[in-house]
């Protein structure tokens, strides 16, 4: 049997207020004509399940958050979302049962995650896959929404779609959804083929990685790896050669040493010792003598400064001042005591004598000759030693020339003979490195051929899984396909779609086909006999999933305005409604379909439940409408987009 599924009521919390619409008849119809908000309604519906959905101006501006009150499974819950960019990627959730507040559920992947919540309520994992048959990827995640897809038909797709038949990059979802919810693939078929795709990709890459390694090893000059063995072989022995050779020489190059050779080397030795004893003095003197210099520098300065001292006095003496150099006042009125300064009243000293030095300039002048003694003596010793560092420096020279007269003739043939043999050791070793890296690479061939083997080894495996696995589902995958297409073509003679003279279902694609033509962009009927096509196609599917044990197809419908396109079509709508009619009340209880439509006849009206709207009474009946001729339906111009 199908898993329950049903909405029992949607609220809208709007600026103005709150607006509540209760479903508790199997069949509900939402009537009225065009521009009321119906499809602004059911994409409200949509987007409350977490699932992308096309919002109409009047939402966003006006309606806060969407709540649903939702059987699902063998769960009650109540979802509540903000239309709030920053608010609406968490869902408000509330077990009914218990009367439990859960934690919030994020849209996206984030756990909680309301897409894993309402997988597992339908008795789905919410880790599956959709594997494309010539992929090489594991296949997109199927979730709540690819679902919804099955159970909710969009006013934009009702006449031209079925379930984004027409976009090729959700084909395997929709097939992979298709075959999941008539128990003709699981969780383990699914994994499978994801499996199978992302061994493919990993084969794939590892053989590409393989051709190109081989391709570089082949551009190197090395066909095969005995080449390149062969080759390492012979650097090694040049290597053991070169470096015997070296040895040879090392024991060979021992110093030649005779007695004058000796003396040589030890006069050249002390020579140099010397040599550095001198520079080490005269690196000592130099310092010695700019520090004298500087303190005769200045010993000469504080001799100058009292021979300006006793200047300045001498000149001074002889002036009478009238006035205060301080103050500026007048000091020609006052009293001044005999033998006393006119200035300063104090005793007026006596005339020193000229010829008479004071003490202080003796001692000045003393330690400026004794400075003017060391400075000459640091100077001559510099000059000594300046001719000893000369005759040191020729000495070593000479020395140095008459040990390399000696030595070439006996040691240079030898040492070209060592530069030769490094010189091949090192050219040896570099070899030597080149044929290990080659060695490496081949060693990555080997490795990669043998992944790519179990790779290989591995998809062939689970291959003859899946197929054993398929083969157990082929009985029944034949039975359902059958059994819906003799009811697509059942269901189509019923409507009496006008232009179908065969009907029935592809067993690879699972879309109608109609005249011995699959369902597609370019083969389709008018737009109402396509709307009338896509209704049938629906019912029989869940009249098939209602009839078979073992489906997880939820037993709900959400339709919007299939009389959109059917215009005068009267027959098609009537039969439509009777067949819908009749599919509620088969099983009481188990299955809900909502449809918002136009007004319907009045000889229907006692089927079903059935919900009026005006432009005085719109589905968002707290805001004003704005009148007819304001309206720009969603068809026509999308607001805003709101995503999971």
């Amino acid at each position: 049997m199908t898993v329950r599924f049903r909405i029992d009521s949607v609220s809208l919390d709007t600026t103005e207020g709150r607006v509540e619409y209760r479903f508790a008849s199997d069949l509900t119809v939402l009537a009225g004509p065009t521009g009321v908000g119906k499809t602004t309604l059911l994409e409200l519906i949509k987007f409350g399940f977490g699932a992308k959905a096309t919002l109409a101006p009047v939402a966003t501006a006006h309606v806060d958050s969407v709540t649903l009150e939702i059987r699902i499974g063998e769960e009650q819950l109540r979802l509540v979302r903000s239309l709030d960019k920053a608010k609406s990627g968490t869902v408000r959730v509330t077990d009914l049962i218990t009367q439990e507040r859960l934690p919030d559920h994020y849209v996206g992947d984030k756990q909680p995650a309301l897409n894993t919540r309402l997988m597992q309520s339908l008795g789905l994992p919410d880790d599956m896959r959709a594997a494309g048959s010539k992929s090489k990827r594991e296949g997109p995640r199927i979730t709540f929404n690819d679902i919804l897809a099955y159970l909710y038909i969009p006013q934009s797709e009702i006449n031209r779609d079925i379930a984004h038949s027409q976009e090729t990059f959700r084909e395997p979802k929709r097939r992979a959804v298709f075959e999941l919810l008539f128990g003709l693939t699981d969780s383990e078929i699914l994994k499978l083929r994801s499996e199978i795709n992302r061994l493919n990709g990993a084969i794939d890459a590892a053989e590409t990685e393989h051709h190109t390694v081989v391709k570089f090893l082949r551009d190197s000059g090395t066909s095969s790896r005995e080449e390149a063995e062969l080759a390492q072989a012979r650097v090694q022995l040049a290597q053991t050669e070169a470096q015997n050779q070296l040895a040879k020489l090392r024991d060979s190059l021992d110093p030649v040493a005779d007695r004058e050779t000796q003396t040589l080397r030890d006069l050249l030795t002390e020579t140099e010792r010397g040599l550095a004893d001198t520079r080490a003095a005269d690196a000592d003197l130099s310092r010695r003598h700019a520090q004298y210099t500087a303190e005769r520098r200045r010993v000469q300065g504080d001799l100058d400064r009292l021979g300006r001292m006793r200047d300045a006095g001498e000149r001074l003496a002889d002036i009478e001042f009238t006035v205060c150099p301080r103050c500026m006042q007048s000091i020609q009125q006052r009293k001044v005591p005999h033998g006393a300064c006119r200035l300063c009243l104090q005793d007026d000293p006596v005339q020193p004598d000229k010829g008479q030095d004071q003490y202080e300039i003796r001692q000045l002048t003393a330690q400026l000759a004794e400075m003017d003694e060391q400075i000459t003596a640091v100077s001559v010793q510099q000059e000594a030693l300046l001719r000893a560092t000369t005759e040191r420096e020729r000495l070593i020279a000479h020395l140095t020339t008459m040990l390399d007269q000696r030595t070439a003739q006996r040691v240079a043939p030898r040492l070209q003979a060592f530069s030769d043999a490094s010189e091949q050791a090192a050219t040896a070793k570099a070899e030597q490195h080149h044929w290990e890296a080659v060695l490496r690479q081949w060693d990555v061939v080997a490795d990669l051929q043998g992944t790519a083997d179990l790779l290989s080894n591995e998809r062939n495996d689970t291959e003859r899984q899946l197929e054993t696995v398929q083969q157990t589902l082929q009985q029944r995958r034949e039975r359902i396909l059958n059994e819906i297409s003799e009811e697509f073509d059942a269901t189509v003679r019923a409507f009496g779609i006008p232009g179908v003279v065969t009907a029935a279902i592809d067993n690879e694609k699972y879309l109608p086909v109609l005249n011995g033509k699959i369902f597609s962009r370019d083969n389709q009927l008018a737009g109402g006999t396509t709307t009338a096509t896509q209704v049938a196609y629906w019912c029989s599917l869940l009249s098939v999933a209602m009839r078979n044990s073992e489906t997880t197809y939820p037993a709900f419908l959400l339709i919007d305005s299939p009389q959109l396109a059917l215009n005068a079509e009267n027959n098609l709508t009537a039969a439509m409604y009777r067949r819908l009619t009749t599919q509620v009340d088969a099983q009481p209880g188990r299955l809900q379909i909502i449809i918002a439509d136009n007004k319907l006849p009045a000889s229907y009206r006692g089927y079903h439940a059935q919900i009026d709207f005006d432009y005085s009474r719109p589905t968002v009946s707290t805001i004003t409408h704005p009148g007819p001729a304001q309206v720009t339906t969603i068809g026509e111009s999308v607001s805003t987009t709101q995503e999971e």
